[in-house]
């Protein structure tokens, strides 16, 4: 029988940057934790994921980067479990590192447990927090229009940028020192940036 595995390689508007606030003993804990809530959710070992191979490659890797922000999300309870797809595709729509959408959410909210208080669906802390969305599917595809460089009004501070780049636009070290490196400590947490399928034929 012919399978494919997945083996992880090591390898905004003219709105002003959000301010954010530090992170908490508990989130710096998660952010630390080692990256195994996949291979749990799944019941397989931490390193090899198998997938049935009827699907292209591209459609695989989709579905397993998609796995991992949603069991990441799913083993701390929080409300943005079940939106790794809606992350996955529009990050890739937009040039954006799968895991950038995700972090992002989880440095502001919590991934969604302390989002906005005055405006809804709102997980990224984007506009200040003064900036509400009809839904978090909302939310997530026009801040990663905006990251991605892709809406005209913000392009300049986020076209063309490195994953460093952007986060150091949407908050700045003079206003929130860190933050950057921050949300890269939990993009790592997440899953790797790379991830191959390779064929594994077996008897």
């Amino acid at each position: 029988m012919e399978s494919l595995i997945l083996l992880p390689i090591t390898t905004m508007t003219t709105i002003p940057a959000v301010p954010a606030v530090p992170l908490t003993q508990a989130t710096m804990s998660i952010v630390s934790a080692p990256q195994t809530v996949l291979s749990q959710k799944l019941n397989i070992a931490p390193d090899v994921l198998a997938f049935n191979n009827s699907e292209d490659a591209a459609a695989q890797t989709q579905k397993a980067q998609a796995a991992a922000i949603d069991a990441y999300f799913e083993a701390h309870d929080m409300p943005l479990a079940g939106q790794g797809m809606k992350m996955v595709i529009e990050a890739e729509k937009n040039a954006l590192d799968w895991r950038l959408l995700p972090a992002i959410a989880m440095r502001e909210s919590t991934g969604g447990k302390f989002g906005c208080k005055k405006v809804k669906h709102n997980p990224f802390g984007w506009g200040s927090c003064k900036i509400g969305f009809d839904s978090y599917e909302h939310a997530i595809e026009i801040v990663a229009k905006n990251l991605g460089g892709n809406n005209p009004r913000t392009a300049r501070y986020y076209d063309n940028k490195t994953t460093i780049q952007i986060l150091r636009a949407y908050n700045p070290p003079s206003i929130v020192p860190r933050y950057a490196e921050q949300v890269l400590a939990i993009m790592k947490a997440i899953g790797p940036e790379d991830l191959t399928l390779t064929p594994n034929i077996t008897a």
